[in-house]
């Protein structure tokens, strides 16, 4: 297995274009947190050039958090061509049990097989047809509760799915790790779930998919740990969250890393 720390130095040296089509709420974070991860953000969502962009993308995310009908179609068009380059894609259900035009939308995303679908307990179950507690875009359902739905929901789209939450759990439907990085804080900042999506992008960029997911889910653990070490609240924090990735080292990753491999 691929180390976390040298998925990090490969980012560092290559700085993957990461093309996002995501909330209005996360685009500024968003990017700032690609950038200080060594990755370069572009948010391009309009439907007359997500294709064209996407071409020269070398990972995609996408978040339907505040998805419209041209953004749906712009998103089905920009996972279109990663697919037929065979370059990475990040799907993010957010919300997705609240309103039947994401359950819909969602499921047109699935159909494009998603590199990775990262998501909440509650998304995840209630992509996988399985129910959850969602209230709104937060979860109900622990990650312990969403297992099985992710070993099913990977298996059917032959893709990784990533679970967020106290500790992460990722599959391919073959291979699973829990990852323990983290700080309590950061379920007090809005857009860290969607940011993620970017930095789980930019690891896959021209890296093994589950290898590279697991890593990018201890950096942001990491990172978030360092922070939480001198932060106030959660003002202070998003500002050294952004310091800390920036300085993160592969070795201090590799050290900090808490990665459990369970199959």
């Amino acid at each position: 297995m691929q180390t976390p720390g040298s998925s990090l130095a490969t980012i560092r040296a290559e700085t993957p274009l990461v093309h996002n089509i995501t909330n209005f709420v996360a685009m500024n974070v968003m990017a700032n947190v690609l950038l200080s991860i060594g990755a370069s953000p572009a948010m391009v969502h309009a439907r007359e050039e997500v294709a064209e962009f996407a071409a020269l993308a070398h990972a995609l995310t996408v978040n339907i958090g505040t998805a419209d009908p041209d953004w749906g179609a712009a998103m089905c068009e920009a996972a279109a061509v990663m697919g037929e380059a065979d370059r990475p894609w990040v799907f993010d259900p957010v919300g997705v049990a609240a309103t039947r035009f994401r359950q819909d939308l969602s499921a047109k995303l699935l159909d494009l097989r998603p590199t990775v679908v990262r998501g909440n307990a509650s998304e995840i179950l209630a992509l996988a047809g399985l129910g959850g507690a969602a209230r709104g875009v937060d979860a109900g359902d622990s990650v312990e509760a969403a297992e099985d739905a992710a070993l099913d929901l990977a298996s059917r789209t032959g893709g990784v799915v990533a679970v967020s939450g106290p500790v992460d759990f990722v599959t391919d439907g073959t291979h699973a790790a829990r990852v323990a990085n983290g700080h309590p804080m950061m379920a007090r900042i809005t857009v860290m779930g969607c940011s993620l999506n970017g930095v789980i992008a930019a690891f896959c960029a021209g890296q093994p998919a589950f290898d590279a997911t697991v890593a990018a889910l201890a950096a942001y653990g990491v990172a978030g740990e360092v922070a939480g070490e001198t932060a106030q609240g959660p003002g202070s924090f998003q500002v050294a969250f952004l310091d800390a990735l920036y300085h993160l080292t592969p070795e201090a990753l590799d050290t900090a890393a808490r990665i459990e491999v369970v199959a």
